[in-house]
């Protein structure tokens, strides 16, 4: 059984959810994600989800306190020799559908897509990776008529930087994350709106414990 905690600081407010997955055989996995809004009246069902998932083919989370059922299908085709990786996406209670797919050329180089059912929602995204390191991405929303571009980097094994800016709102991001089992999970990140006249950034923190039981 494997259990996480993570706690999540903003600079007006702070959150914390729990995460517990068992394995129920078959490559099955059951997990229940509980927020803080669980707890902080006495135990409640408030922040409570379980899920039904088997790693690659589905994924059945159910939102206990909204009686709302989400559904995931994931699938692997090949398109001119190259993995085509499909994620089918149903929301029952937004009553909201998404296709997302990812089309592998080789180590370095994929291209994204993800589309909402019945919207004007489509992005496409190019991700180039260089040297296993350090990854460069833009991306188009067709909805909004916009550009996004974001580049990362890792440094020093488990640690990596990376900066993002979204052209539809003028939102510079800049993010710190640490992704290590003997040394830690944790993420920082500031964001800073360019067409604001006051700029005041946005600070945030997110440390993440895992354990095994």
């Amino acid at each position: 059984m494997k259990a996480s905690l993570k706690g999540k600081y903003d600079y007006d407010k702070s959150s914390a959810a729990a995460t517990v997955a068992v394995n129920a055989g078959s490559d099955l996995k059951i997990r229940a994600s509980m927020t803080d809004a669980t707890f902080i009246s006495g135990p409640s069902l408030a922040g409570l989800s379980v899920a039904l998932e088997k790693p690659g083919f589905f994924i059945i989370d159910y939102n206990v306190p909204k009686n709302d059922v989400k559904f995931q299908f994931m699938n692997t085709v090949r398109v001119l020799e190259k993995p085509l990786n499909l994620t089918y996406t149903h929301c029952r209670g937004e009553d909201r559908t998404a296709l997302d797919g990812t089309l592998v050329f080789d180590s370095s180089n994929k291209v994204s897509a993800n589309h909402v059912f019945g919207s004007r929602t489509c992005k496409v995204k190019y991700t180039y990776v260089h040297a296993g390191t350090a990854s460069f991405e833009p991306s188009y929303d067709f909805g909004k008529n916009s550009w996004d571009f974001s580049l990362s980097k890792k440094i020093y094994g488990d640690d990596a930087v990376r900066a993002s800016y979204q052209t539809s709102n003028k939102v510079l991001a800049l993010q710190w994350s640490r992704n290590s089992e003997k040394n830690g999970c944790f993420k920082i990140a500031s964001s800073l709106n360019l067409g604001e006249e006051l700029k005041w950034p946005k600070i945030s923190a997110e440390t993440t414990w895992n354990f095994e039981m």
